[in-house]
């Protein structure tokens, strides 16, 4: 996963009087993209004086052939070019910011690391919101209550959306502007006009345009093509666009294919042309103008904005479609004709009621074409003009970043790269081994399930980062075919060790171990892009939770606490997890209930290994189960894990060590220090920020990460730059050299949660905290 560096083509001191926007940018082949690069050259055509460039947002890491406009490019996937992308703006006093949102184009957890990046900015921001969902998770409710705190001024583009922002995120009505999806000016023709361009000039055009994947309903129209054959059999329906490229990458060809598969059933494939190509902005006018009637037969009723819509419409075509919100806007008052989602035979029945009635559908193109005059691009940029004006009279934005440079304390921490070389290094056919000899992999000792679960972790949640790295599906393959073959169906338990020679050593693994195993299938469910991985995890994890129900080990019951809650992430209706996962939350709550006392605050005698697991589970229960005593007692417990294992300084995390650990009236022990009990602390005081919004626990989170970094009792780094890899934990007399499955796994881990929540918080410098402490319930 080594990045391509941000480029980088805006000479230094550059200070003119400039307007940036940022988002996608063509040539990548997305509706966004065009919307970016439309909007850059509106404004630039109505203020000429005024220099318009863009900073485009890359999902490849070679990125695009950009044209000149295009002077700095984000890897959307490297959260520190997010920060280089700020300093830049700033240092060229660009006047206004102008970002295209759009929750997948943006790295981190649902595109958190666009937070990075507004939270640095000094100039007025204005912010283009493309989807506003009307019941958003609540990471999607936190990106945008976000957005609009930074920016000046939220843009929308249509009334749903305002009533949106009004009612369900609770938006300023003065930071809400309703400007359009722009159009393409062109005159209003006769469709013979460009008939001939495509040979279809004898015949009646049904038009669908835009990048084609499963949503957009192509199936639908393609069911009603007999009826409407039937009675006019001069029609041809035109498919234009290419498969969207995320889904080409992931499926190839195998949905157009299926397309033309069912057409061929349904005798219809000679009335269907595929235009299988981007289509640029030369293309597009003539495709509408050559169409008799445009068909938008989306499946999703919440699709709040649609491009391709707009364009038709405004370009005054006769449009029938599907009833999701932007069509039930534009087609209102007689502009076009809807019919229910997925119902061929209505579609079909309005098809052809339009083309046996040709007034009344030039009477719906009319007012179709006199409605968009409005939006056509040289007035929507206008209209965005006139926005960033009133923006620069009147900030809106609370709070502005300090004008003077940012010391190390005030700024957000700049993050390693995410190095997976010596995850690769330590993984073969068969999967993780366990141990190393510094960094070259130890066979002696083999595998194991602990491993394999947790490198499982690792690998799809490096994928969620960075999608279009194919050796990551490898990667996650082979660790899940080990959990497979680790499974004893027999008896339903996983077994754990595994000689190099691949002979298993014993017949039943750890508790401990099954649970690893669990919470790992669970996030292979809950984030997997592999349907097959995602099948096969399933599988194993419906298979292998029945036997947790007579578990006596708390951490046991935690890990598989934490997996069951990312299973039903995906599956939330699973019957069977819903009950584990409540009765083993209620067990580990009751441990807390029998053996916790107030100076005491834990559900055992001694403090060992991954202790924070167990505050971890019981703060999700408590979420997902509304259960108030779960997630007190999970906050009471963590905040205190937090304080005894930070120096008396306040300074640092300082894990409880191996050597002794911490029994309850005993000392705790300094030494040896794991890598893995700060992952826990880690995950664990992410969460409780999930629970509360209590920035500290993530200032805390921070300081549990830093301790890889050499802020720790020793001021030695465990994590090795060179190699990605980290070391085996701090003794006494140093650090332990070698490099472990358990300690790079656990480092890696704890990287790409920081990685995923970066963007939700701000993190508080250590001058506004008091000696270490953190909320409590």
């Amino acid at each position: 996963m080594a990045p391509v560096g941000a480029k980088n083509s805006l000479p230094e001191g550059k200070t003119s009087n400039s307007i940036v926007f940022i988002g996608n940018y063509l040539p990548r082949q997305c509706g966004l993209a065009t919307f970016t690069t439309h909007l850059l050259e509106a404004v630039a055509q109505n203020t000429p004086d005024i220099d318009c460039w863009a900073v485009a947002i890359n999902d490849i890491k070679e990125g695009y052939s950009y044209p000149p406009q295009v002077r700095f490019e984000i890897n959307q996937e490297q959260l520190n070019d997010y920060g280089l992308a700020a300093d830049l703006l700033n240092q060229n006093n660009v006047d206004i910011v102008c970002i295209q949102h759009e929750y997948g184009i943006f790295g981190g957890q649902r595109g958190s690391f666009i937070i990075e990046l507004l939270s640095e900015l000094k100039m007025p921001i204005i912010t283009t919101l493309h989807t506003i969902l009307e019941d958003p998770t609540e990471d999607e409710r936190y990106i945008i209550t976000q957005l609009a705190e930074l920016s000046d001024r939220l843009v929308v583009m249509s009334e749903r959306s305002v009533d949106f922002l009004r009612n369900i995120y609770q938006v300023a009505e003065e930071k809400i502007i309703l400007i359009y999806h722009g159009i393409p000016d062109v005159p209003m023709l006769e469709s013979a006009t460009y008939k001939g361009k495509f040979d279809v000039s004898e015949k009646q055009v049904l038009l669908t345009f835009g990048l084609l994947s499963p949503g957009k309903g192509i199936e639908t129209v393609i069911d009603a093509l007999p009826e409407i054959v039937k009675a006019h059999p001069q029609v041809i329906y035109m498919v234009v666009g290419a498969t969207h490229p995320h889904l080409k990458a992931e499926q190839g060809e195998d949905y157009r294919l299926g397309l033309h598969l069912r057409a061929k059933q349904l005798g219809v494939a000679d009335h269907i042309i595929f235009h299988d190509h981007f289509v640029s902005d030369e293309e597009l006018p003539e495709f509408i103008g050559a169409a008799d009637i445009y068909i938008s037969p989306y499946l999703n009723e919440a699709q709040i904005i649609s491009g391709t819509l707009a364009y038709a419409l405004g370009m005054g075509t006769a449009v029938v479609s599907t009833p999701y919100w932007h069509a039930q806007e534009l087609l209102n008052e007689g502009r076009g004709r809807l019919f229910p989602f997925r119902d061929h035979l209505q579609l079909g029945r309005e098809i052809n009621d339009l083309l046996n009635h040709p007034d009344e559908r030039r009477s719906m193109q009319l007012k179709a074409y006199q409605y968009g005059r409005k939006m056509v691009w040289s007035e929507v940029g206008l209209r965005y003009l006139e926005t960033f004006a009133k923006a620069k009279q009147q900030r809106l934005r609370k709070s502005v970043p300090l004008q003077t440079p940012k010391t190390l304390e005030l700024r957000q921490q700049v993050l390693p790269e995410i190095k997976l070389d010596h995850l690769r290094r330590m993984t073969d056919g068969t999967g993780i081994l366990q141990h190393s000899r510094f960094t070259v992999p130890d066979r002696t000792h083999g595998y194991c399930v602990d491993d394999n679960a947790r490198a499982l972790i690792v690998a799809i949640k490096a994928q969620n980062l960075s999608p279009q790295d194919d050796s990551l599906n490898e990667l996650a393959t082979v660790y899940l075919s080990f959990l497979d073959h680790a499974f004893n169906n027999e008896i339903k338990r996983f077994r754990n060790f595994m000689s190099y020679e691949r002979g298993w050593l014993e017949e039943t693994g750890s508790e401990d171990s099954h649970g690893r195993a669990i919470w790992g299938l669970g996030i292979a469910v809950a984030l997997g892009k592999n349907e097959g991985h995602v099948n096969l995890a399933a599988d194993l994890f419906k298979r292998s939770l029945g036997a947790v129900e007579h578990f006596t080990s708390p951490r046991a019951i935690a890990f598989t606490i934490i997996g069951v809650h990312a299973y039903l992430n995906h599956y939330s209706e699973a019957g069977q997890a819903q009950e584990i996962g409540s009765m083993l939350s209620d067990k580990l709550l009751g441990w807390f209930r029998i053996s916790a006392s107030e100076d005491w605050p834990w559900c055992e005698a001694t403090l060992n290994y991954d202790n924070a697991r167990l505050p971890q589970a019981l703060l999700l229960s408590g979420q997902r189960f509304s259960n108030n005593e779960m997630l007190e007692t999970g906050l009471r417990a963590l905040s205190w894990l937090s304080k005894i294992q930070t120096d008396e300084t306040g300074d640092h995390f300082a894990a409880i060590g191996n050597d002794g650990w911490y029994p309850k009236d005993g000392k705790k022990a300094q030494f040896d220090q794991q890598p893995v009990e700060a992952a826990a602390m880690v995950d664990a005081c992410i969460e409780a920020f999930n629970a509360t919004r209590d920035e500290l626990w993530l200032t805390n989170a921070y300081r549990c990460f830093n301790w890889y970094l050499g802020e720790n009792d020793l001021r030695i780094p465990l994590y090795d730059h060179a190699t990605g890899g980290c070391r085996d934990g701090l003794q006494a007399g140093g650090v332990n050299e070698n490099q472990g499955a358990e300690s790079t796994l656990s480092w890696l881990m704890t990287l790409l949660d920081i990685y995923n929540h970066r963007g939700f918080g701000r993190i508080m410098p250590e001058e506004e905290q008091s000696q270490g402490e953190v909320s409590k319930a």
